[in-house]
């Protein structure tokens, strides 16, 4: 079969058939479709550049504090399985000179996380995109997510939560520093 001059919707019905559902009955027909268009909507981070995002709201500004953009929700789907997996990306940085617009870090990790992928990938390459973008005095990316081939399948852990880090420049030289983001990160609520 060349799967080239094959529709990503034949396939989806094919799959159905292998299964054992009738891709015919009412409740599957219109299926290859939907889930066409969601798989083009939930993989849409493949169609998308972090270089042109990040450089479209790059600002000169003399701020030499951290910034930290907490409890970012993100989707993705594992790459092993091809089941979601969801949580939330902190992301923190200390200006060099130049600082980002805020929505745009929330943009880069829905970017990153709108790819098949695994956690700990999607943690490095929200903190390299950073760094090598904005230049930045440091980098400090944590994401904890849930995922669903741990919860539906497999072990079926419903309350494991996987936490992983990157750490870039001073947040990795500096103590201090990765302390003070970490602390910021799991202090929880609200500081207003």
């Amino acid at each position: 079969m060349d799967l080239s001059k094959v529709t990503f919707e034949a396939l989806i019905k094919e799959m159905l058939a292998r299964i054992g559902e009738d891709p015919e009955r009412e409740g599957l027909r219109e299926t290859p479709r939907r889930v066409a268009e969601a798989m083009r909507w939930m993989t849409r981070g493949y169609r998308m550049d972090p270089m042109e995002l990040l450089r479209k709201a790059l600002f000169a500004e003399k701020h030499e504090s951290m910034v930290l953009v907490r409890d970012i929700d993100l989707y993705s789907m594992c790459e092993h399985h091809m089941l979601p997996f969801f949580g939330k990306a902190h992301v923190a940085y200390i200006p060099d000179g130049r600082i980002v617009g805020l929505s745009k870090l929330a943009r880069l990790v829905e970017l990153y996380a709108r790819r098949l992928q695994v956690q700990e990938r999607l943690t490095d390459q929200v903190a390299d995109a950073m760094q090598s973008i904005l230049q930045p005095a440091g980098v400090g990316v944590v994401i904890e997510a849930y995922h669903l081939c741990m919860m539906m399948r497999g072990v079926e852990k419903q309350h494991s939560r996987t936490i992983t880090s990157a750490v870039r420049g001073v947040f990795r030289e500096d103590q201090k520093t990765r302390d003070e983001f970490l602390r910021l990160v799991v202090g929880g609520g609200s500081l207003l």
